[in-house]
């Protein structure tokens, strides 16, 4: 077994269940993990205030990466550093995401801003982050500063394709510095599917792979004693960071084959059996 000094674990699907139920194994797993002296943090596409509540009952003292890793805040919720999308690419993604169909919210410092009290998701989400929206006509001088956009519809396809059109179009070329230049591309903004229903925008260094860097300076672990556990496409970034990393249950074939093991589902209580199985080498 590779020796593990942080576990980095997504949130909703990973570390609480499809109803938001943080467990008592789940707990007691985490409690395991800095009793042996192993450090313990976690990302999601959350804004801070909606993580707010599993700070006291993890007892957590590391930095906590919201946003996707757009806003690193400490447990008192003060910032540590922020990365935010450039003004001139939010009202273009907004015009591709609204051209899937897909209803739009915007994230700004501490505010969530949607067109629809009741619009698709938003009850649901307002009872995971534990915080109101603000429900604005339009964006209008809203766009500044926008940590992430995100693109919500019931439509799964539409959400997919979406995060391909999001991508394609905001590769920008960039010109190497050689006397010949070679062309590459370097993305403007991330797009990842956060839940099969959300498309999360935010600034291209805004990704849960970006995050297991930013940690490693932060705490000083080299990234292959880094464990990473999460079950949507988001995640794969970090896999491919961290020197181990482990799907959930209920993830699909693309989660799974992007991660170095496979646990049980959210459902039945994977997050602990990861920590026992991969973190410590239980059977």
């Amino acid at each position: 077994m590779t020796t593990i000094r942080l576990l980095l674990a997504d949130v909703d699907g990973t570390l609480v269940t499809h109803e938001k139920v943080l467990t008592e194994r789940a707990k007691a797993a985490v409690s395991r993990l800095r009793e042996a002296g192993i450090a313990f943090a976690i990302t999601s596409g959350r804004p801070p205030r909606g993580m707010q509540m599993l700070i006291e009952p993890l007892s957590l003292t590391t930095p906590i990466a919201a946003f996707n890793g757009g806003l690193f805040v400490r447990p008192d919720l003060s910032v540590i550093e922020q990365r935010v999308l450039q003004h001139e690419v939010v009202e273009p993604v907004i015009a591709i995401i609204r051209a899937h169909r897909l209803n739009v919210w915007i994230y700004r410092g501490i505010d969530w801003f949607v067109p629809e009290r009741h619009g698709p998701h938003v009850d649901r989400e307002e009872w995971t982050v534990k915080f109101s929206p603000t429900v604005v006509p339009d964006f209008t001088g809203k766009m500044d500063d926008v940590a992430k956009i995100v693109g919500v519809s019931d439509d799964l396809e539409a959400v997919a394709r979406c995060e391909e059109a999001v991508r394609r179009e905001f590769a920008s070329a960039v010109h190497s510095q050689q006397s010949n230049p070679l062309r590459e591309q370097a993305s403007q903004v991330s797009a990842a599917r956060s839940q099969p229903y959300y498309l999360d925008v935010t600034h291209p260094d805004a990704n849960k792979g970006a995050v297991v860097l930013a940690l490693t300076k932060m705490l000083g672990i080299p990234v292959e004693q880094i464990a990473t556990i999460g079950d949507m496409p988001n995640d794969t970034t970090m896999f491919a960071k961290s020197g181990v990393s482990i799907a959930m249950g209920q993830s699909s074939e693309e989660v799974k084959g992007a991660a170095t093991y496979v646990t049980a589902s959210s459902e039945e209580e994977g997050f602990a059996e990861a920590v026992d199985r991969y973190i410590f080498g239980k059977d």
